[in-house]
């Protein structure tokens, strides 16, 4: 059912004049002649046609095709671009106005899209602008490749394929060529140039209704650019097969629409027709770069993607190919001011992938410190009992965990900690560190981040990696207890700065806060450092206790009561208080023992 388009403008028979203000405030390099309604002219700001010393290009036709052509004047490029009404060609007298005020001595380039209107009405301008005593010259530019030849007087239509020439046109000029070489290079550069289009919409006009022409689920194979019927109604398929019609399309050598042949240098433009997301249009251009390079043995040298030439809120896209050779990429690569042509690099491309980087840990450790040392230090001995100690007790844990988790979260923690408990131990066998106390911990933090997931798993990951940059700053690689207490506080501020908790939150930090309070001060002290530990473990667990008293103020358990919060201690807080209690008596047996 058709029905009134929505629009963000004014009255529709003011769009385009509107649209000229709107662009030359956002861009000081342009103006626009004054002779609204009938004369829309955007020019050079810097350009007086009784000076300029170099070819006048200019380019027009109807509006609706934004940023074509307004949006390529500037240095390099257009020199003045003629507006019609949308999708109207402009009248003789706009365009007679642009070669006035843009023309000198050099004489002015004519780029004409190929339909009739504005051959016509160009045309007749050109004859005009002559009889003036002008030097003119036009390019007619037809890229279209879905229409097979012959097609009569009409002949292809000029879609995207003519920004490119557009471009090449305009720094052929800025270089100073004469009228008659500019107009070669770009009548070359017309001529090896094809273009195929697709859409999933019918493009509305403002102020009308929207057309219910193509049906749900459909696309239109080979439109042009005004609304009229594609070529072709076919199902909605999929773009990696959109790409391979359009390019067998183009380069059909029974077509011939263009001279390009296996071995030959492309330049490729993905142009989005208006309502494309730019998502889109790169995944269409990642498809289509690997097809012309290996179906079709083209070496492709740019890559131009956005849009270019669109036809107002149309859905879809159009693939350009032009055939490049060296005096062709030198012009795409020359300098412009125009402020709609996209930066892009002049070859040498590196390629596309490079691996992943691996940590540091990985990267720049020999093979010999990632794995488990043959022999064990003390310290090495020590901090394996404790780390098989704490892991083991979460393990056993995870039924009691996943029970007070069900009651005041989402029920996981107990499952959750235990993956990433068993992953500690089956890397411990393999990649730990043992004698070097800060790289364990650091790979620690590797195995939770890989195994464990959820808010628990960043949050640890994230304890790990910060007590291994506090540990790994001392140069000793033996770790003192006022040392692991260092790290421990440092885990403790990243934790809460990062996770936005504190004491009294309801988290893991209500075990760990108390444990260092208690740590620091037995350390202080002067007291055994394994008897310092466990006294501080004991503190964790009545911290972990005490959560029932609070009110959640992090994570589910917010969105909880109190009077059920009441009945379970803080599942996170208990698992930390577990495993912290646990290492400390491994520790404390592993000293008695020896």
């Amino acid at each position: 059912m058709a029905f009134q388009g929505k629009k963000l403008i004014n009255n529709p028979n003011d769009v385009v004049t509107e649209f000229i203000e709107g662009l030359v405030e956002t861009y000081p390099g342009l103006q626009y002649l004054d002779g609204f309604p009938e004369v829309k002219v955007v020019i050079r700001a810097d350009v007086s046609g009784a000076t300029y010393d170099k070819v006048a290009v200019i380019s027009g036709g109807g509006s609706g095709h934004e940023p074509a052509h307004a949006g390529f004047v500037g240095e390099g490029m257009l020199t003045a671009s003629i507006c019609g009404d949308v999708f109207a060609s402009p009248p003789v007298d706009s365009i007679l106005a642009g070669i006035r005020a843009v023309t000198g001595p050099m004489g002015c380039l004519l780029i004409v899209t190929n339909y009739t209107g504005d051959r016509l009405n160009f045309g007749l301008a050109a004859e005009q602008a002559r009889s003036e005593g002008y030097k003119i010259e036009t390019v007619i530019v037809g890229d279209d490749c879905a229409l097979p030849p012959p097609r009569g007087i009409a002949g292809r239509r000029g879609l995207a394929g003519t920004i490119l020439v557009n471009k090449v046109a305009g720094a052929a000029a800025a270089a100073g060529l004469s009228l008659a070489d500019v107009a070669s290079e770009a009548k070359c550069a017309s001529e090896m140039v094809g273009t195929m289009g697709v859409a999933l919409s019918v493009c509305t006009l403002p102020g009308q209704v929207t057309s219910d022409r193509l049906g749900p689920g459909k696309m239109e194979l080979g439109l042009g650019i005004h609304g009229e019927p594609g070529a072709a109604v076919a199902d909605l398929q999929p773009v990696d097969v959109v790409v391979s019609h359009a390019l067998k399309q183009i380069l059909s050598p029974e077509t011939n629409y263009v001279p390009i042949t296996r071995g030959n240098r492309v330049v490729l433009m993905i142009n989005g027709l208006g309502a494309t997301p730019v998502m889109e249009l790169m995944i269409a251009a990642g498809k289509t770069v690997p097809k012309l390079q290996l179906e079709f043995g083209l070496a492709v040298e740019r890559v131009y993607t956005g849009s270019f030439m669109t036809s107002l809120d149309m859905a879809g896209f159009s693939i350009s190919i032009m055939k490049a050779d060296q005096t062709l990429l030198q012009r795409l690569d020359a300098p412009t001011k125009a402020p709609n042509w996209p930066v892009g690099s002049a070859g040498n491309r590196p390629p596309a992938k490079i691996p992943v980087p691996l940590p540091p840990s990985r990267s720049m450790k020999s093979e010999e410190s990632l794995s488990r040392p043959l022999q064990l230090s003390e310290q090495g001995r020590i901090l394996e009992v404790a780390i098989e100690a704490a892991a083991n007790a979460v393990i056993d844990m995870r039924d009691s965990l996943n029970d007070w988790d069900s009651k005041v979260g989402d029920g996981d923690c107990g499952s959750t900690m235990y993956r990433g408990a068993t992953a500690i131990l089956d890397d411990m066998k393999k990649y730990y560190p043992l004698n070097d106390a800060a790289e364990t911990v650091n790979e620690i933090g590797s195995s939770v981040r890989r195994a464990m997931g959820g808010t628990s798993g960043v949050l640890y990951t994230i304890f790990c990696k910060a007590a291994y940059a506090r540990l790994k700053a001392n140069l000793d690689s033996t770790v003192t207890a006022k040392q692991w207490a260092e790290g421990l506080e440092a885990a403790i501020d990243a934790v809460s700065k990062y996770g936005g908790a504190s004491a009294g939150y309801r988290t893991l930090l209500d075990a760990l806060i108390p444990a260092l309070a208690v740590l620091k001060e037995r350390l202080s002290a002067g007291a055994d450092p394994s008897t310092a530990f466990v006294v501080s473990s004991e503190a964790a667990l009545e911290g972990a206790e005490s959560t029932k008293d609070m009110q959640a103020q992090a994570g589910r358990s917010s969105y909880v009561s109190v009077g059920i919060l009441s009945t379970v201690p803080d599942p996170g807080a208990m698992a930390a208080a577990v495993w912290y209690r646990a290492a400390a008596l491994a520790v404390k047996d592993k000293y008695r023992a020896s």
